[in-house]
């Protein structure tokens, strides 16, 4: 049987897509993929989804619940949200109280996000988001456009980078960086996985239209020359895409500028970097990176 070519022109064969036939490998469990599985077929492609990481409730959630009813009190001036998982996390947190998102965290408290994902899951929730980077979706880009001074409570993964809380104390802000949930391989375990809702405006999980491979099958497909792009979300996806082995025609596509300079400090080439971290955006990434100009 014939396998699918994993490179397509600029027009591609099914009716002018820009991606007709190609097949994109896409690290993010299904959960969270439908919205970019469907742009992904819009433009003609086939995507095929490798779950790479998965997220579990932190180890001390003693001091999350500290930090939470602390929000809750009026105790910040700020809240910094720094991804769409964060967000869950507080969801689940207010539901623990029998509260709603937006009792969990108090009118008076200001609201700053990164990332449009992560914005629309706190506006869903009921809060106002009072500042967001205007160009970059990243710390640096919070930074950018960060007031200064206040009270800060930073609910963060076990891995972040140390730059968005440093920056902010620089700007004059008392932060408290709380460790809200732990980044691992896919699967989580089941009694610690932290239950998320479909992102980017995916309806849940659906009959799949895409292949969940194994990440053996990934590797001998990338190998092959099956796949003509993988998608990378987050730095600490590229870490585990870099364990498949050497990507070869395959194309790395990045998220962000952090995504694309954790790939280049694991020795991996960046084909494109999304211009917006959205299926859109991503989409035209993998555009970009299969048909240069």
């Amino acid at each position: 049987m014939t396998q699918p070519s994993s490179r397509s022109g600029p027009d591609g064969p099914n009716g002018g897509t820009p991606l007709g036939g190609v097949r994109v490998l896409v690290t993010r469990s299904p959960e969270r993929s439908a919205a970019l599985v469907a742009a992904l077929r819009d433009a003609g492609a086939m995507p095929v989804l490798l779950p790479l990481i998965d997220f579990e409730r932190a180890p001390d959630q003693h001091a999350l619940d500290v930090a939470c009813d602390a929000l809750a009190a009026g105790a910040f001036n700020w809240l910094v949200v720094s991804s769409a998982t964060t967000v869950h996390v507080l969801m689940e947190k207010a539901a623990e109280r029998g509260l709603r998102l937006d009792r969990l965290v108090p009118s008076v408290t200001r609201i700053a996000a990164i990332g449009p994902a992560t914005r629309r899951l706190l506006e869903a929730g009921g809060l106002a988001v009072t500042l967001t980077p205007e160009g970059e979706q990243s710390a640096a880009g919070l930074l950018a456009v960060w007031p200064g001074g206040g009270n800060v409570l930073l609910p963060q993964a076990d891995i972040a980078a140390p730059a968005l809380a440093q920056g902010l104390a620089v700007a004059g802000s008392s932060v408290d960086v709380v460790t809200a949930y732990r980044t691992v391989d896919y699967p989580a375990a089941a009694e610690r996985r932290l239950a998320v809702q479909p992102e980017d405006g995916g309806g849940g999980p659906q009959p799949p239209s895409y292949s969940l491979l194994t990440p053996e099958t990934a590797a001998a497909d990338i190998a092959a020359g099956r796949i003509g792009a993988v998608i990378a979300a987050s730095p600490s996806a590229v870490r585990r895409i870099a364990a498949l082995g050497p990507l070869r025609g395959c194309r790395l596509v990045a998220i962000g500028r952090s995504t694309a300079d954790q790939a280049a400090a694991v020795g991996l080439d960046v084909a494109a970097v999304a211009a917006e971290p959205t299926p859109d955006g991503l989409v035209a990434a993998v555009a970009k990176a299969l048909n240069p100009p």
